[in-house]
This record gives structure tokens, sequence and C-alpha cells, in this order.
């Protein structure tokens, strides 16, 4: 038998039930989900504090907006899933209801099943809809998520690891790659998800926390993280196996390459706006710091 590491056997020490409580499992991937909301409030939270004309935004008014956010993040999120990698994706059109429905026969399974894509979408008309609604600025709002976001982040793509899910794809070399792969069914795939947790999260960050000193127009930063995480995103794709009901289209490519690949253009589109229509979205700024 050959020979593998602790390393490589890690799936063997990771439950990816982290305890049960009143007969119900509390998985890992819950546990960090919820982890990486709190910590990008908090980042936020700090930001507004110590940076208050870069992000003129009152602690109240940021609470209510992390739940307008938070309320279009799950909504988005399961939506999109849905509606983009679900084989059964008519018969929760059929009942969509059924779709945030944790029990099946009678027994709490809780919902799996999260697009990244679509949270952002729900993450997107949500705020729009708060700005609108409290007339607030939108680009503000948008640029403060951007910086926020990506270390929570770290903590949804490390959840997916420790709950055994998106796996990477099969290691067909040996050497460095075959010394910190996975086995998983018996088979070394690259840890895909800590390939995205570290690029699209901690990379990420760096890289927005080192422009915040020179791009300063509204709307940029949001720009920037678009575009970095899409390109990010593209990348690790290519170590992580593509959804066994999606497969590869053109090119090989996954389909979370070609949604990064929108996501990529729709920023630079957004970047044309915040250039030529500075004003779009910011037509008040009622209610923030003076």
């Amino acid at each position: 038998m050959e020979h593998y590491s602790v390393w490589n056997r890690i799936y063997e020490y990771i439950d990816p039930i982290a305890f049960e409580v009143f007969n119900i499992n509390v998985h890992w991937y819950g546990i960090m989900y919820v982890g990486a909301m709190l910590i990008a409030l908090l980042i936020a939270k700090a930001f507004v504090k110590y940076q208050p004309k870069r992000f003129p935004i009152t602690q109240e008014l940021l609470d209510s907006f992390f739940i307008w956010v938070e309320i279009g993040v799950i909504l988005g999120g399961r939506i999109g899933y849905v509606l983009i990698y679900s084989p059964q994706r008519w018969e929760y059109l059929l009942q969509p209801w059924q779709m945030f429905n944790p029990y099946e026969d009678g027994v709490f399974v809780g919902i799996s099943g999260i697009s990244y894509h679509g949270a952002v979408s729900g993450f997107v008309i949500a705020a729009i809809l708060f700005c609108y609604f409290k007339k607030q600025p939108f680009w503000v709002f948008m640029d403060l998520s951007a910086i926020s976001i990506p270390l929570g982040y770290v903590f949804g793509r490390l959840g997916n690891f420790f709950n055994h899910e998106l796996f990477g794809r099969v290691i067909e070399t040996d050497g460095i790659s075959a010394k910190i792969g996975i086995l998983v069914n018996g088979e070394l795939r690259y840890p895909s998800q800590l390939f995205e947790a570290f690029s699209e999260g901690i990379l990420v960050f760096l890289i927005l926390f080192w422009l915040m000193r020179y791009v300063k127009k509204p709307g940029a930063l949001l720009v920037a993280y678009g575009m970095l995480y899409s390109l990010a995103r593209f990348i690790c794709e290519y170590f992580r196996e593509a959804d066994v009901q999606m497969g590869y289209y053109n090119f090989g490519l996954s389909m979370g390459q070609i949604l990064s690949f929108v996501m990529f253009a729709m920023s630079a589109v957004i970047l044309m706006l915040i250039y030529q229509k500075p004003t779009l979205f910011l037509p008040q700024n009622k209610g923030a710091k003076k």
C-alpha cells in the first residue's frame, strides 16, 4: 500500500459535523459561515471607526445595512445555486418554498448549495434597495463592503474544506503536487478550497488594502474587488473539480470560470460608469456623518 502522510489523510481526522444539539447536527460549514459574516461585519466596523472620512457611515446604519444585505446574500446565494447548478431546478421552481426547507422526510438535513455569484447578485440588489430607501451613498457602502468581505470569505472556503466538499481535481503527477494533495475516495486531489481561501480571500484583501491609498474615487474599490476576485477564481478553477452535474464547457472552462468572466466584464462596465457618471447612485447623503 502506498505511503501517505498525515496531511494527505487529513480527512480521516476531520468530521464535517462539529457537534450535535437536540439531535440536530451542526456542521463546520455552518459555523464557518456565521464566522464569515461576523468577521466581515467587524472589519467594516473598524474601517468606519478609523477611516470616517473615507467611509462616513454611522455604526447604526452599518448594522442596518448588514441585516439587509445578509438577507440578500442568503436569498441570492440559494436561488442562484438552484437556477445555475441544481439538477432539480424545475422542481424547486414549481415549489419555491422547498429551496429553504431544511427538512427531508421529517429529518433535519440543513440547506446545502449556495452559489457565490448568486449571493453577490442578492447582495447588490439588497444594497441598492437599502441605499434607495435610506437615502445613503451607494458607492461608499460598496467600497466598504469590498474591503470587508475578502477575509470573511476565507472562513467560507475553510468551511467547504472541513465539510468535505468542492474537491480539487485529481493530481496525476508525483512530487510537490502529490505531497500537498488530499485523499478523497482513494484519489489524491488538490486542496482547492485552501487555494481559494488564500487567493480569493487573503491575497485579494492585501491588494485592496494597499490600493486604498491610491484609489480614492467612490466605487473604485468595488471594481478592484470584482476584477481581483474574478481573476483569482478563474485561476483557482483550474485546480477545482467542476460540479458533476455541470461538467466542462468550451475550451475546458467550468461554470465558475464562465461566471467569473462575466463578473470581470461587469466590473469593467461599472468602472466606466463611475468615471463617466460619477453621480449615479449618489443623489443624496443624508444620515451620514459630517
